[in-house]
């Protein structure tokens, strides 16, 4: 098994309602998948305001979301000024995923899942994103759409839910 560094940070107010079980779970499974190798990636569960600050800050977009996605790297090199051994974490660090409670679990009974189904879904969506995928024109959809339902099958999630994401 790799050595994952998985850090996950529930706020409080919505720890009764998400465990950090099912959020390394999900993790774990992107992972393997992916056949990725000793990484690390933060989790952070909080709420929509402070999302939504986020999404303004560095998407522009003044709104919630369930989940955003902050890659360590953007497939550039990194900073020749780095130590060898700094370089070297830095490259094994993925980034951070910023998951939304109230906004997810609104979401999770809108479409009359439970609260666990749609972190695993946004667990497996963000983390994607940190490896590469996007969903960004048809054919990358396409790509994301199949390896995120393969992963949430192999998780027990049965329910169609790529299909939900691209209409939202």
């Amino acid at each position: 098994m790799p050595e994952w560094e998985i850090t996950i940070d529930i706020d409080e107010r919505f720890a009764p309602d998400v465990t950090e079980d099912v959020l390394s779970q999900a993790l774990a499974a992107v992972l393997t998948h992916q056949e990725i190798g000793p990484a690390g990636v933060s989790i952070v569960v909080t709420d929509d305001a402070y999302v939504q600050r986020l999404n303004r800050d560095y998407r522009g977009v003044d709104a919630p979301t369930d989940v955003l996605s902050f890659a360590s790297q953007d497939g550039g090199e990194l900073d020749a000024d780095f130590a060898p051994e700094a370089a070297a974490e830095m490259d094994r660090y993925l980034g951070d995923l910023i998951l939304a409670f109230p906004y997810a679990a609104a979401q999770a009974a809108r479409h009359n899942l439970s609260i666990q189904t749609e972190m695993r879904l946004l667990v497996v969506h963000g983390c994607l994103h940190l490896l590469g995928y996007d969903h960004d024109s048809d054919e990358n959809q396409a790509e994301m759409w199949e390896v995120q339902a393969t992963i949430l099958a192999g998780l027990g999630v049965r329910e169609d839910l790529t299909q939900r994401m691209a209409a939202e």
